[in-house]
């Protein structure tokens, strides 16, 4: 082979892995808070409910429920932390062990939280943080001629934790996650034992109907186990949220189970300047 022939050939090469290079140095600048992760599930499963409000019944029955996720990295800590919010809500149609009453019951939150975190051998990653929420919601009795209804509505600060694993099957990429939420102390409205709601609102007969509650009053916690998996060039999750809420104020005993199975799909988003490349690059 021609002598300048090679020299051309080699100059080639070397420019070549130059740009490749410097492309490369130019995607790892792009920071991570520039990521962003869009969840979307709707699942169905069972509910359990008990109101001594409305009855020293049990009542169970199907529901359905939804739930919207936004995932993202902040430059807080030098990329370490995450912003997390949640809006979900559920529907349900319960009946009593005899089968003669119903209860409808509804309830939408939104909460909202931060979590440092770390990076662990075998690619796992744990997160650890906490949240502030809000809820609202009924429970409706049609049996009941006085009292039908029950409201529900309050506000707690949560203690979360995540850990998430990505691995590898025959070269396509899943993500399985968990996440565990607690409130630790909130505030939650509460009629009294025997107390009629328009004693409340009309006769404005205040009987501590705002409450403070805490593990010991209110045991609460939420468990989100999910699968992410790849189909062409969609993302897909799959999973089981347990949600146990629980309390005991004013003489009066609340619980809602609701075990759902979910599915939906999942968006990445990465926002980008004109100087930085873009890249695939998920944070989940």
């Amino acid at each position: 082979m021609n002598k300048r022939i090679r020299l051309f050939l080699y100059g080639m090469t070397g420019l070549l892995c130059g740009m490749t290079a410097h492309l490369d140095a130019q995607e790892r600048d792009v920071p991570d808070n520039r990521y962003t992760t869009h969840a979307t599930l709707i699942g169905a499963g069972r509910s359990s409910l008990l109101e001594t409000y409305l009855s020293p019944l049990e009542y169970t029955g199907p529901q359905l429920t939804f739930l919207r996720e936004t995932l993202r990295k902040t430059h807080w800590a030098e990329g370490r932390v995450s912003t997390q919010s949640l809006l979900g809500g559920y529907f349900a149609y319960t009946q009593n062990p005899v089968r003669n009453a119903e209860d409808m019951a509804g309830m939408i939150e939104y909460r909202t939280g931060w979590h440092s975190n770390w990076t662990l051998p075998f690619r796992l990653r744990l997160m650890a943080g906490g949240q502030i929420g809000a809820y609202a919601g009924f429970v409706y009795n049609t049996r009941n001629g006085n009292n039908p209804a029950q409201a529900k509505a309050g506000a707690e600060l949560s203690a979360s934790v995540v850990a998430i694993y990505p691995f590898r099957i025959r070269h396509v990429p899943f993500a399985i996650r968990y996440q565990c939420d607690m409130p630790v102390m909130g505030m939650m409205f509460s009629p009294a034992y025997g107390q009629a709601y328009y004693e409340i609102f009309s006769e404005g007969n205040y009987d501590h109907n705002v409450r403070f509650t805490h593990p010991g009053n209110a045991p609460t916690f939420r468990q989100l186990l999910t699968l992410d998996f790849p189909v062409k060039d969609y993302t897909f999750r799959v999973g089981y949220l347990c949600d146990v809420r629980q309390s005991r104020v004013n003489a009066l005993k609340s619980h809602t189970y609701n075990h759902s199975f979910l599915v939906g799909y999942v968006k990445h988003f990465q926002f980008i300047k004109r100087k930085d490349r873009q890249r695939n690059r998920l944070i989940m």
